[in-house]
């Protein structure tokens, strides 16, 4: 026997080969389904995550004075007046960033060092959008105040897609130190670019070369696969499904897309908005709950806002807990490690 086998314990005692490579159709990446690595799902519960709020008083997010120059406020579930005072029942805010990465300008002043180097201003917008409640989650609050916050991201978008130099626009969300989340008062980011990033264009030539050879979308098929095998379905309502995708590059890692085929996140009208936040609170409480309030980050991807058609697209938002620490193999090979098996996330998180 090979002294890797002899040296592995446990490993292959149920029959099943304890690794897989699965293959990602969206990114085409391959990531390990390290199973044999894994513990029970309920373990990650045990190891519920404190947040530290402690420092509340000297929380900048708490400071009526952050909200100066406001681009955007909620209060009692309507849109306010941002050139108006911040009133004081106010639960959702967005504001500049105090330390921008993009900042406004006129001229992306595209240069040349040599014929290897090019380099252009970080010409765009990066704002904070943030709740009102210092210690109150994403993942623990209420399907109409995460709603509110969704309402925040759309009215945003919306405002920032009109303007000069913007073509892409990334809205994302760290919960907890681990995944980057430098404040604990709960906060998502906004952020314009002149440029569509590398990620989103290998999805978008993958959806629509997809679509080229096929005649279908890509996202639309993979949907109907997972819903009529059944066993990777966190949570659906009429609008959404909320699953653990087949390749997934964490453990725990959750998608949430419309049903329909929906190319544009701005486009979302009222109704499918109330049903997006329906999903997003069962599959962020359903983490809370069930994966022990781990960090996690989770960010959108559509339809880029560059003049560009493109209809083939779907889009969706992932949501990736920090349940291990990418180490040299992940960084090396570019290749994740998830330890726990997608279907069996997917079942736990479901009865959670």
């Amino acid at each position: 026997m090979d002294k890797h086998i002899k040296a592995a314990e446990g490993i292959g005692e149920n029959g099943e080969f304890p690794s897989e490579l699965r293959y990602d159709i969206a990114s085409k990446s391959w990531v390990v389904i390290a199973s044999g690595r894994s513990q029970r799902p309920e373990t990650f519960k045990e190891k519920k995550r404190k947040i530290n709020n402690s420092d509340k008083e000297n929380c900048p997010f708490c400071k009526k004075d952050t909200y100066q120059y406001t681009t955007e406020v909620m209060a009692e579930g309507k849109i306010h007046d941002p050139e108006e005072d911040l009133p004081e029942n106010w639960t959702v805010a967005s504001i500049p960033n105090k330390f921008p990465a993009f900042i406004p300008g006129d001229e992306l002043d595209e240069k040349k060092e040599n014929s290897l180097y090019k380099r252009m201003n970080a010409v765009g917008y990066h704002e904070v959008i943030i709740t009102r409640d210092h210690e109150k989650s994403l993942g623990q609050m209420s399907k109409s105040e995460v709603r509110e916050v969704l309402e925040i991201y759309k009215k945003r978008y919306l405002d920032l897609m009109e303007r000069r130099h913007v073509n892409h626009i990334s809205i994302f969300h760290n919960h907890g130190k681990e995944a980057g989340a430098s404040i604990a008062h709960p906060h998502s980011q906004l952020a314009t670019t002149p440029l569509v990033d590398v990620d989103v264009n290998s999805a978008l030539n993958t959806a629509n070369n997809y679509v080229a050879e096929e005649n279908s979308c890509l996202y639309c098929d993979m949907q109907k696969w997972e819903m009529k095998k059944g066993d990777r379905i966190v949570y659906e309502n009429e609008e959404f499904l909320v699953l653990c995708p087949f390749a997934s590059r964490v453990a725990f890692q959750t998608i949430i897309s419309p049903k329909k085929h929906l190319s544009y996140f701005e486009e979302i009208d009222d109704d499918v908005l109330t049903h997006l936040a329906d999903a997003f609170q069962k599959a962020l409480g359903k983490i809370y709950e069930g994966v022990g309030n781990p960090p996690y980050n989770f960010y959108m991807h559509t339809g880029p806002c560059d003049g560009q058609p493109h209809d083939y697209y779907h889009w969706h938002w992932t949501i990736l807990p920090k349940t291990s620490v990418f180490a040299g193999f992940e960084l090396g090979a570019g290749m994740e490690i998830s330890t726990i098996k997608p279907e069996v996330a997917a079942k736990h998180l479901k009865n959670t």
